[in-house]
């Protein structure tokens, strides 16, 4: 996903040429939650010039025809004005995002996430500085933006420690978390985002189908390591080598060492841990277990799957509040509700953001202007027999291109899914496997994105090592990253549909 809601980027005013335009263009862009009120008020007028027109779609499933409803006629704003709040408070990822990072937020605050990447940092050596930093990278996405921060200089450090060049291991660094920020091993808060925004896309078209956090999890999976490889490789082979031989003027920072407490809270959090996958495995394994489903006893579905979500709360929980009294971060009960209290104040952004977000969403569906643009779209396609591999690349040159404007992956799924998603079902698809193919290509292009609210702060990490650096060397030194990782992990994608491998458990890219 590309950077956080609502924060302030930073220009520089030293920046021409194709990324001056592009920084330029996109200072012109709104805030999010201004972008979206735009394109409401835009949504009504084309919805009510199309009304006024008569034009119509043939649904090829049904043979009936798909017109656009008008939102300002009477009709209209007499299913506005009741459903404002619902659309809001029912938007289906809201409630699942803020709870995942009460636990995420509650594993952070305690301090057990970063002694967890220390712990992984100290176990590295020279020859494969590249993937471990790559990896715990990739782990990291765990705290969301969070890593974006805390990454990049852990990795320079890392190969500090074991002699390699600092901004080596900063960009290595910077691949995985900004070029590989949406592939994981664990189910984050991107899953949850992204899945809710296509669940709501998909019922244009047909509303008994929702997108689990877990329906891009396979793919997203083998991504990491495919990823952690192609960016160690880069890193070994082609970014290190580039570099000039770095001076240590012996007064960086160095790579923290864990305290004993430290250690003995990752030990107890470990254990804690354990003990209780294997009660959610002694729930969900055997025959008759209680987490399967009721009539088919089967995992998938079964209530496991659809309640995954609570699941990885409470081992969240779990591990952070062992970690948190082992290592004396908590001292009492009151202690747990007030670190809580700073994570959700970071989310203040993305729910005044979901607000107009929520509507605009609604406002699609309820229109049927998601469907009608899609069967156009869907028609033209079969006509010029370009249907499969040229959607996909429409898809991921849009999301593309979009991030290079929009800081927010989130408002570019919101804008480009109640087009998209309906289309590549039309096309017999899965929602599941549209949301993935734009999440290849709007996170491979991250580091490279002018309006990334977090490029300054990337730029301001590599001038602690190269004084001089400006935009215009950060962009050369980190412009084999989303170039490369863009054509492999198309590569990948492309060859897990030929080969129809499953993108989640159960789900396919064919409905």
């Amino acid at each position: 996903m590309s950077g956080a809601n609502g924060v302030p980027v930073k220009t520089n005013s030293n920046s021409s040429g194709i990324f001056g335009w592009v920084e330029r263009v996109g200072n012109k862009i709104p805030n999010p939650f201004l972008l979206f009120v735009y394109l409401i008020i835009i949504l009504m007028l084309a919805t009510a010039v199309l009304s006024w027109l008569h034009i119509s779609a043939v649904d090829p499933s049904t043979g009936e025809a798909v017109t656009v409803k008008n939102l300002l006629s009477k009709e209209g704003i007499q299913w506005i004005l009741p459903n404002v709040i619902k659309n809001f408070s029912g938007f289906t990822p809201l409630g699942s995002i803020l709870a995942l990072v009460l636990g995420a937020g509650l594993a952070e605050k305690v301090g057990l996430l970063q002694a967890l990447m220390l712990k992984m940092a100290s176990r590295v050596s020279a020859r494969y500085a590249s993937y471990m930093v790559l990896f715990i990278a990739f782990f990291s996405h765990v705290s969301s933006d969070a890593a974006l921060v805390i990454m990049p200089p852990l990795g320079a450090l890392m190969f500090l420690a074991v002699g390699r060049h600092p901004v080596a291991g900063l960009l290595a660094a910077i691949a995985g978390v900004g070029s590989g920020f949406t592939a994981n091993l664990l189910i984050v808060t991107t899953d949850v985002l992204l899945s809710g925004i296509s669940t709501e896309a998909a019922a244009a078209v047909n509303p008994a189908i929702h997108v689990s956090v877990l329906d891009n999890w396979f793919f997203m999976a083998a991504s990491v390591i495919v990823l952690t490889i192609t960016g160690g490789l880069i890193t070994d082979k082609f970014v290190e080598p580039r570099l000039p031989v770095y001076q240590s003027k012996g007064q960086e920072d160095r790579l923290e060492e864990l305290t004993p407490l430290q250690n003995k809270g990752l030990l107890a959090s470990g254990i804690a841990t354990l003990i209780s996958l294997v009660v959610i495995a002694l729930l969900v394994l055997p025959s008759n277990a209680i987490l399967r489903d009721p009539e088919l006893g089967t995992i998938v579905p079964s209530p496991f799957m659809s309640g995954i979500v609570p699941t990885i709360i409470l081992l969240f929980f779990v591990a952070a509040v062992t970690y948190g009294i082992a290592t004396r971060q908590i001292r009492s009960q009151n202690d747990v509700p007030q670190l809580l209290i700073d994570p959700m104040k970071g989310m203040a952004g993305f729910i005044v953001m979901v607000f107009p977000l929520s509507q605009f969403v609604a406002f699609f569906n309820w229109s049927n202007m998601g469907k009608f643009i899609a069967l156009g779209l869907t028609d033209l396609l079969e006509k010029t027999n370009t249907a499969g591999i040229p959607a996909f690349l429409g898809l991921m040159f849009l999301s593309a291109l979009l991030c290079m404007f929009i800081a927010s992956g989130s408002a570019i799924w919101s804008i480009l899914a109640p087009v998209f998603v309906p289309m590549f079902m039309l096309l017999g698809f899965h929602p599941a496997f549209a949301q993935m193919i734009f999440r290849v290509a709007d996170s491979s292009v991250i580091p490279f994105a002018p309006m990334s609210p977090f490029l300054p702060l990337f730029l301001s990490f590599l001038q602690r090592y190269q004084k001089d650096a400006k935009l215009g060397t950060y962009y050369s030194l980190v412009l084999p990253y989303p170039i490369i990782f863009l054509l492999v992990w198309s590569l990948l994608l492309v060859v897990w549909y030929w080969l129809g491998l499953p993108i989640g458990p159960g789900v396919y890219p064919k409905l």
